[in-house]
């Protein structure tokens, strides 16, 4: 009999005055007899609507019914058909809005916690010690992948499994991607995507760190004098947009990328940090996505005394995802909302001594669906901050595009694909924010996985 009760089994976490002084990983996860009972939850629909939900089809209830029959290693096993990176889905993916938001118990009680129960069963694979990869015999063929973020390591791990020899370009010195620089390790810890990288490397995916693609080498010498036969670009979406607004060159402003970078890559909040950052008393962050809420949790657990949202539309139209936002205001951040930014205010010294704001008012959707944030006349106030992190967005950066002859793209910077991921030449495919802009993990996951099996099919038809 399933369990028809209610609501999803809770999340066991830290305390909010706990947590925000601590980088640990807030959720601790389900016990296994939690995981079997939410399981259980699950009424098993023949049409199976949550799979039509995951970017990366994983077969939903094939696994959680393993699960709520304790075959925890088969419940993997399933999962790991569809999915390379399970313990990061199951944390960082926007369940509610996918898989979940599909679950028939939704449409009147609480959905199945998909997403916790794809943690529990990766988690619980992660921690066995006998769990022997097997590496796929070689095809002879070679692929290369430029970035080690969520869609280059699904399809390098796609193609491995099918027997390919890839190598994955990383431009920094760790693999991951926004993973390991963007994410925080309160939400997900660093040690889980090793994990993810290793369970890769041992099908045989090489990575070479600190290999910027378009300057160390490019991607005709890749495909014309290192003999790699396909090219998939995963190189993500890492150019900072700023407001244009006076100020914004101040000492104390960053973009969200360099703040979340230098905290989490680089571990700025320990002591002995090589690459420290600004101990900040009172910060503001502008934006309302998912990367503003790290950035302003990220502030609390380096000692600032007032975070604060600084957003232009209302609480209803923030893009961030509802856990983040709930797990920040539990934190203590301050959400001053209908608010936007005209100028950055400097001391003497050339250092942020505070933001100059002006009160919004919503009018009528605009081209997104959402109302369209307008001025309110003679209602400029100024927050008293000395730390200003601009979190409004990124671009995928032109220096591959600049370096390789043929490729196309956007105005603004996004490689143009077909539904394949095939780009303007021939051999060369992309995915993931380099290609539509920030946006999801799971998103990302889904283009390496169509590219990969596109890359595939394409080496396969010239034998």
């Amino acid at each position: 009999m399933p369990n028809m009760s209610p609501k999803k089994n809770p999340m066991p976490s830290q305390a909010p005055d706990v947590r925000n002084k601590n980088f640990l990983e807030v959720a601790t996860g389900y016990t296994k007899e939690v995981a079997i009972d939410e399981a259980q939850r699950c009424l098993q629909c023949k049409n199976k609507p949550c799979v039509g939900g995951c970017p990366v089809n994983i077969a939903i209830p094939d696994f959680i019914k393993q699960v709520a029959e304790g075959n925890f290693s088969a419940a993997y096993d399933i999962i790991n058909e569809s999915s390379s990176l399970p313990a990061v889905c199951g944390r960082v993916c926007p369940q509610e809005t996918q898989c979940e938001s599909k679950c028939v118990r939704g449409i009147k009680t609480e959905p199945v916690g998909i997403g916790r129960l794809e943690r529990f069963v990766a988690d619980w694979h992660n921690a066995q010690e006998n769990i022997e990869v097997k590496k796929p015999e070689s095809n002879g063929h070679k692929v290369a992948v430029v970035g080690s973020g969520p869609a280059g390591l699904t399809c390098a791990g796609d193609l491995a499994k099918k027997g390919y020899e890839v190598t994955v370009f990383e431009a920094l010195h760790l693999a991951g991607g926004v993973l390991v620089y963007g994410i925080p390790e309160f939400r997900l810890p660093k040690s889980i995507v090793q994990k993810e990288v290793d369970t890769l490397k041992a099908l045989g995916v090489k990575v070479e760190t600190n290999m910027i693609i378009g300057r160390v080498l490019s991607i005709d010498e890749l495909m014309d004098d290192m003999g790699f036969e396909a090219v998939f670009i995963g190189s993500g979406a890492g150019l900072p947009r700023f407001m244009k607004i006076p100020g914004e060159n101040l000492n104390g402003v960053f973009s969200a990328n360099e703040y979340l970078t230098r905290t989490n890559l680089m571990k700025a909040y320990r002591e002995d940090s090589s690459t420290p950052i600004a101990k900040s008393k009172n910060v503001a962050i502008v934006g309302g996505g998912n990367v503003a809420m790290d950035a302003a949790r990220c502030a609390k657990r380096l000692g600032a005394e007032n975070v604060y949202i600084v957003y232009r539309r209302s609480e209803e139209e923030l893009p961030a995802r509802r856990e983040e936002v709930e797990h920040a205001k539990e934190e203590g951040i301050i959400f001053k909302l209908l608010n936007n930014p005209v100028e950055i205010l400097p001391d003497e010294n050339g250092n942020v001594a505070g933001m100059k704001c002006i009160k919004m008012e919503l009018g009528e959707p605009d081209e997104s669906g959402r109302r369209r944030p307008v001025e309110v006349k003679d209602s400029e106030f100024v927050i008293d901050v000395d730390t200003v992190v601009i979190s409004i967005g990124t671009s995928p950066n032109p220096l591959i595009k600049s370096t390789t002859k043929g490729l196309e793209t956007q105005k603004w910077g996004g490689i143009i694909t077909d539904e394949k991921g095939l780009t303007s030449r021939e051999g060369v495919y992309a995915g993931g924010d380099a290609v539509t802009g920030a946006a999801t993990v799971i998103l990302a996951m889904g283009a390496g996985k169509t590219a990969a099996s596109a890359i595939d099919e394409y080496i396969q038809s010239k034998q």
